[in-house]
C-alpha cells in the first residue's frame, strides 16, 4: 500500500451552494509518485471529485510550488477550480505562505501568479494563462442541437467564440436565464460534438442573472474529461472573461459570475482585471475531508466507463 496526504476540497462555494469538488494530494519534499498512480487515484475518485491536483514544492528560481491535474480519464493541462481550492488551503495552512502577498505556481500551462487576499476579502486569485483566440467555431444550429436547445435560445447579438485560457473553450451566448437553466444536453452527444470540434469544454452564458449585482450566469460542460457538468469553473470563466474583453463587452475592473443549474443557489466566481494587465479569477475553498489516500499497488485503473 502507498499512502499520500489527501484532502477533499470544495471550490467557489457560496452561501447555500455546493461549490465544485476537487481532490488534493500534497507531496512532501523528495516524495515521488508515478503518472500511473496519479491517474489511478483520479480514476478511483470518479464521481466524488471532478479533478485531483498533485502539489509539490517548486524549483528555486522558477516557482514556489508545482502542480499537475488529473481527471478520471486523463491528465488535465490546467484546472481552475482545483487551483483555487488548493491554493486557498495552502495560504491558510502553510506558514511559509500565510503572510505572502503572492506566490508562483508552475502548471503545464506555465507559471501562474497566486494572489493571497484572504485577509482582505477572504479569497485567493489566480492569474489565468495568457489567452489564445481561435476563429474556428461550429455552426450555430449544430451547436444548439448538441446542447439540446432551440437555435432561438442562442443570443444573436454576441458571436460564438473559442478561447484557450488553460483549456480549449467554446463560448455560447444564450438569450435568457431560462434557456441557461433548462439546458440539459445528452452526455454522449455533447462529448462527440466536443471531440469533433477539438474543444475541451463548452461554456453557455447569459447576461440575464438570478440575482441583482451579478453580471452573468454561466454553466460549464466538460464531457471530454469523463463527466457532463463542471459546477464552478476558473478556466472556463476566465476564457469567457477574455472573450468579453476582446469584444468590448466587459470594461469594468471586476465581473461577478453566478454559475450552475441551481437558480436559487448558484456558485460564485469573481474575475479581476489587475492593473498590470491580464485576468485573474478568484474564490475560496472549503476543506471537507482531511486525511490520507491509501492506494493499493496491485490494482489497475482499468478503463473508464
Amino acid at each position: 500500500m502507498k499512502r499520500y496526504r489527501f484532502k477533499k476540497l470544495d471550490a467557489f462555494a457560496a452561501a447555500g451552494s455546493s461549490g465544485n469538488p476537487a481532490g488534493y494530494v500534497r507531496l512532501s519534499p523528495g516524495e515521488e509518485i508515478t503518472d500511473r498512480d496519479m491517474q489511478q487515484i483520479a480514476h478511483e475518485l470518479k464521481g466524488f471529485v471532478s479533478e485531483v491536483g498533485f502539489l509539490r514544492d517548486g524549483t528555486p528560481g522558477d516557482s514556489d510550488l508545482a502542480i499537475r491535474y488529473f481527471s478520471c480519464e486523463r491528465e488535465v493541462e490546467f484546472c481552475g477550480h482545483a487551483t483555487i481550492a488548493i491554493m486557498d488551503d495552502v495560504v491558510r495552512s502553510d506558514d511559509r505562505f500565510r503572510n505572502r502577498e503572492s506566490l508562483l505556481l508552475r502548471t503545464n500551462k506555465g507559471v501562474v501568479t497566486v494572489l493571497n487576499r484572504t485577509g482582505e476579502d477572504g479569497m485567493v486569485y489566480i492569474r489565468a494563462p495568457e489567452p489564445e483566440f481561435s476563429d474556428a467555431r461550429p455552426d450555430t444550429r449544430e451547436t444548439a442541437a448538441a446542447l439540446a436547445l432551440d437555435v432561438r435560445d442562442i443570443d444573436p447579438a454576441i458571436p460564438i467564440g473559442v478561447v484557450n485560457a488553460g483549456l480549449d473553450t467554446l463560448l455560447v451566448p444564450l438569450a435568457s436565464l431560462d434557456a441557461c437553466i433548462r439546458c440539459s444536453p445528452d452526455y454522449a452527444a455533447l462529448r462527440a460534438f466536443a471531440l469533433a470540434h477539438a474543444v475541451d469544454v463548452i461554456v453557455i452564458y447569459t447576461r440575464e442573472t438570478a440575482f441583482p449585482g451579478n453580471d452573468l450566469h454561466s454553466r460549464v460542460f466538460a464531457p471530454t474529461f469523463g463527466y457532463l457538468e463542471d459546477p464552478a469553473t476558473g478556466s472556463g470563466n476566465a476564457a469567457l472573461g477574455n472573450f468579453l474583453i476582446r469584444e468590448n463587452l466587459w470594461t469594468n475592473r471586476t465581473l461577478v459570475i453566478e454559475q450552475g443549474p441551481d437558480r436559487a443557489n448558484p456558485n460564485i466566481v469573481r474575475l479581476l482585471r489587475p492593473d498590470d494587465g491580464g485576468l485573474m479569477f478568484g474564490g475560496r475553498g472549503q476543506v471537507r475531508i482531511d486525511g490520507e489516500y491509501v492506494l493499493s499497488t496491485g490494482d489497475s485503473p482499468g478503463q473508464p466507463e
